[in-house]
């Protein structure tokens, strides 16, 4: 059987959708009509500028709203943003876990760091084409920010020690949530010997306890105080 262009079209936006539903939608069922359609768009905008500039990898672009878009997601199943929430994304790539983030609380501002251009570039074009207000992008090292932020947010960019080392004073003092202001980092792997310097401080949250699928099976999230 052969696709027209049209059908072809409509073929995507059909598995867009049904991966979406399948993905998306169990976990977050509050999502407007709106927040709905800008998912449904961050899928072809992804596959478009992942043609031209090469964010993620082939195997990841073509499961997007598992490896990235729900991954990044997880972790508002575990800390709702208050609205006029400050938001900082360490690290973000191509825009993971700030822009999910983003459309899931568009009352909360997020800033998005990262020291390499072109990805910082892919960032502004998805923020433009999903028409997100709450976003900044900043092409810059982490330590050369302005400002304090409720939380930290990031994706494994670095062990944690380095990481918490980078993002010193960065943390505002004044707790709006009932969870004191700090680092929602999402890890995998065995983290024994990498959270061992923050012994009791550091909380470790199973992804796969919230949302149970193979890919997360050792996938976690570490929320580390600093207010």
């Amino acid at each position: 059987m052969q696709f027209s262009d049209c059908n072809v079209s409509d073929n995507f936006a059909f598995i867009t959708t049904t991966m979406i539903a399948q993905d998306l939608l169990q976990y977050f069922p509050q999502l407007t009509d709106i927040q709905k359609e800008r998912f449904e768009l961050l899928g072809e905008l992804y596959q478009d500028w992942n043609q031209k500039i090469n964010v993620v990898s082939r195997k990841d672009i073509e499961e997007l709203y598992l490896r990235h878009v729900l991954h990044s997601l997880a972790i508002g199943l575990f800390q709702e943003f208050k609205p006029g929430s400050r938001i900082i994304d360490v690290g973000t790539g191509g825009g993971f876990p700030g822009i999910p983030l983003a459309i899931l609380f568009p009352e909360v501002s997020f800033t998005l760091v990262d020291s390499i251009g072109k990805k910082i570039k892919v960032v502004d074009e998805v923020v433009s084409g999903l028409k997100l207000t709450n976003v900044i992008s900043i092409n810059d090292r982490v330590e050369n920010v302005a400002g304090t932020f409720d939380f930290i947010v990031s994706r494994a960019v670095a062990a944690m020690p380095t990481f918490v080392h980078w993002v010193e004073g960065k943390i505002s003092s004044e707790n709006k949530h009932e969870r004191a202001n700090g680092i929602l980092y999402l890890k995998g792997g065995d983290l024994t010997e990498e959270l061992a310097p923050f012994k009791n401080k550091i909380t470790v949250y199973d992804l796969y306890d919230r949302i149970p699928l193979d890919f997360f099976e050792t996938k976690r999230l570490v929320y580390l105080p600093l207010s």
